[in-house]
């Protein structure tokens, strides 16, 4: 039987360590060997730590696990990073200057012109970057690979299909973000109930920007962006889990809607373990997709496309949904992990 590489988490009790740790629960590869969180929960038994606020149990195997302070060392290999970004920039580097691969949620480093932000089956040649980073941060073992923000999962990849086809001249989205994405206890109930919230602090700026590094071409020093526009609104919706995405896409070729739904359709999938038969999923009912009906596609690591069609301003509009906290953030990282196993870098 191979290897199990130990696995470690830094802000183990949150929402998103918490979807870690239900993840890698029987994962063929990982095993977790290290939870780690805040001074008030360090030095307990995680069961006591962490208020469990999933569907179903907490797993036998993290219970007995004392919970760490978010400082190096740790008994693992590697970690996970579900930090707040206002603790995750010291605290990841610190990790890496110790030696350790960090593979983060965290938005603290995802633009940063050498670290790595990764969709694996969009741009796992930007993983070039380790080396540059490495040489530019002086690293030895350790280095630092990022996910990208929750709301962009659930429009880059079918904009990753039509940019490769026939190339993004402007995108213009609006996300209805789930209250799962503001963490634990999140958004106010007087807040959130029979309302939706126009703004989220930060979030319009990453969605505009991301997706031009993710779709950006690696030359072998740095990655050159994309140079499509993108404009966007970003709300707060009153859903437990799952961020839709409203999109109107400007094409620099022309296309048929054929066309444009075999791009996306034909986009290839890995073979990880945590890889969806299908990574990206177009539904025809008109009414979908809906967040609670299709988040869960796929294990959760499905993009389902739906609502394709012209667009009178534009060229195409479609409404795109992922799982925020799954392809969106947890099972994103685990995957990105499972890349570097397979390019043989962890």
């Amino acid at each position: 039987m191979s290897r199990k590489y130990r696995v470690g988490i830094l802000g183990a009790t949150g929402t998103v360590g918490q979807r870690f740790v239900q993840l890698l629960e029987n994962h063929p590869q990982f095993e977790i060997t290290a939870l780690a969180a805040s001074d008030r929960s360090a030095g307990k038994p995680f069961s006591e730590a962490c208020a469990w606020k999933l569907a179903g149990a907490m797993p036998e195997s993290v219970k007995s696990i004392v919970v760490e302070a978010i400082a190096p060392p740790l008994d693992c290999d590697f970690v996970f990073s579900s930090l707040p970004s206002s603790v995750a920039r010291e605290t990841e580097e610190a990790f890496a200057r110790a030696g350790f691969p960090v593979i983060s949620n965290s938005s603290a480093y995802r633009m940063d012109a050498d670290i790595p932000l990764l969709i694996p089956e969009i741009n796992f040649e930007h993983l070039g970057l380790i080396e540059v980073q490495k040489r530019k941060r002086g690293f030895e073992k350790g280095f630092i690979i990022t996910n990208p923000n929750c709301a962009i999962m659930s429009f880059a990849p079918p904009l990753a299909a039509l940019d490769r086809k026939f190339g993004v001249e402007s995108v213009f989205v609006t996300t209805l973000q789930a209250i799962s994405g503001a963490g634990y206890p999140g958004v106010s109930a007087f807040d959130i109930t029979e309302n939706v919230l126009p703004y989220i602090a930060g979030e319009e700026p990453k969605v505009e920007t991301e997706a031009q590094k993710i779709l950006g071409k690696f030359n072998g020093e740095t990655v050159e962006k994309s140079d499509f526009i993108v404009s966007a609104q970003c709300f707060r919706v009153n859903v437990i889990d799952g961020h839709t995405a409203s999109v109107r896409v400007k094409l620099k070729q022309t296309s048929t809607l054929e066309g444009v739904m075999e791009a996306m359709r034909n986009f290839p999938s890995l073979k990880l373990y945590s890889s969806p038969e299908k990574f990206i999923d177009i539904c025809d009912e008109p009414s979908r997709p809906q967040p609670r009906l299709d988040r869960d596609n796929g294990k959760g690591m499905t993009i389902t496309v739906g609502r394709l069609f012209p667009d009178n301003i534009f060229d195409y509009r479609f409404v795109g949904l992922s799982h925020n906290t799954v392809r969106g953030a947890a099972g994103a990282a685990i995957l990105n992990a499972e890349l570097l196993i397979d390019k043989r870098i962890l």
